[in-house]
């Protein structure tokens, strides 16, 4: 077997729970599920792609033209990047249901 070398880093705390449920039930570390898939990203394996949607795209130039209708009424965005992670979060946490 080749070196291992000791790697830190953060992960969501939803990853933490697939991660614990996954190495549960294949019966391995979770460093050995964390492996398995950095091999099968490294081996290009294809995730399923999407399909572009096109009324998304039209929803969002309808929005934009309405924001650049405003001009110079409207409000700037007032966002701070610990608020964006955190909605994003509970936008796509997993529902409880």
């Amino acid at each position: 077997m080749s070196e291992m070398i000791r790697k830190q880093f953060y992960i969501h705390k939803r990853h933490q729970l697939l991660l614990r449920k996954l190495a549960q039930a294949k019966g391995v570390s979770e460093a050995e599920i964390i492996r398995q898939a950095i091999e099968h990203e490294a081996a290009g394996n294809k995730r399923q792609t999407l399909v572009p949607d096109r009324s998304a795209w039209e929803e969002i130039l309808v929005a934009v033209e309405a924001r650049i209708a405003l001009g110079a009424r409207a409000t700037p965005y007032d966002w701070d990047r610990l608020d964006a992670y955190q909605q994003r979060e509970e936008r796509f946490a997993p529902s409880s249901h």
